[in-house]
């Protein structure tokens, strides 16, 4: 006989799982804002009775199940974004970054990553660096929606195969088959090199690092800018709001950067950039900021993800600013 649980200990169980629960629907659907809608809507779906806890599985395990299939839903009813670039897609002799491939990413604040690694029920994968930096991210964007679900609850929740299945209704061959074409797939799309992101720099060499690059960006300085630049950076811009998909930009290479950036950091009247340091997935980042002429304060301008690789960057990710104050972010800077 299905058990529902009481409204009241519903609520309790979501806050108490929420980060955890949000951190797989971003997982699912690349971005946080949709991860929240979905967690919202899993919620309503278990007070209004249309699944039942039946006590086969404990509460945490039923709250995931809610949250893969409203995100399974979502897809379902045609929400599903593509990617605009096929894998492999190069220019100039370089190949297009995993971010420039899913122009509709959004960044997930470290805070949220450390409340869910604070419960003492999660895995250390689960919020490791290597399964929440944005490239992997976008990553899992390549993958049918099945197979990304099989695949989070296999290699990055930690569950069994026969745990998978039940949460998908698959049978274990099939959750099996599903995990093994995911893992080709994901080696296809984040490339040979995977194994070079692993973090060669601690946080006090991240954090001098973030330093040196506010210096220079704030001063305008190419040539600092461009010491702190790996030869083979990749950099990608997301599509402004309303802008086409098929516009969005990325280039390579230390040259190229710095004429790239040239309008931006040298224009008269100068923009006056101001950037505040953060972490989002595990990485470092900057919030920009810049002083408009003929309007008060600076406004929000833009999200700067870094990747670095011995002491340099060789990834520089520009996510739009309007997921700001999601991130505890002002819109805007007085001073």
């Amino acid at each position: 006989m299905t058990e529902h649980v009481p409204e009241d200990n519903i609520t309790e169980l979501v806050g108490e799982y929420r980060h955890e629960l949000v951190l797989h629907a971003y997982r699912m659907l690349g971005r946080l804002d949709e991860a929240e809608d979905a967690v919202q809507d899993a919620s309503l779906r278990a007070w209004r009775g249309q699944q039942g806890f039946r006590g086969e599985s404990s509460a945490r395990t039923w709250l995931h199940r809610l949250v893969t299939n409203v995100c399974l839903d979502l897809r379902a009813k045609g929400e599903r974004r593509s990617s605009i670039l096929a894998e492999g897609t190069v220019r100039d002799g370089v190949a297009a970054p995993i971010a420039a491939t899913v122009p509709w990413l959004q960044a997930c604040p470290d805070s949220m990553l450390d409340a869910v690694a604070a419960q003492p029920e999660v895995d250390a994968r689960l919020t490791s660096r290597e399964t929440v930096e944005i490239g992997f991210i976008a990553a899992l964007q390549h993958l049918p929606d099945r197979q990304r679900a099989v695949f989070l609850l296999r290699d990055t929740a930690g569950w069994s195969a026969r745990e998978t299945a039940d949460q998908l209704e698959m049978s274990v061959t099939a959750t099996n088959s599903a995990l093994n074409r995911a893992r080709t797939t994901m080696r296809e799309v984040l490339g040979a090199g995977r194994e070079e992101w692993s973090r060669s720099e601690t946080s006090a060499t991240e954090d001098a690092f973030v330093e040196r690059w506010v210096t220079a960006v704030e001063a305008g300085d190419d040539g600092a800018i461009a010491a702190l630049l790996d030869e083979q950076v990749v950099v990608s811009h997301q599509p402004a709001a309303g802008q086409d998909t098929d516009q969005i930009g990325w280039y390579a290479g230390v040259a190229t950067v710095i004429k790239a950036w040239a309008p931006a950091l040298h224009t008269e009247p100068s923009l006056d950039m101001r950037l505040l340091p953060l972490r989002v997935n595990r990485q470092p980042a900057l919030a920009s900021y810049i002083r408009v002429p003929g309007q008060p304060g600076r406004q929000a301008f833009g999200l700067e993800i870094l990747r670095l690789h011995h002491g340099r960057a060789m990834e520089v990710i520009n996510l739009r600013a309007d997921q700001f104050p999601q991130l505890g972010l002002p819109e805007a800077l007085d001073d």
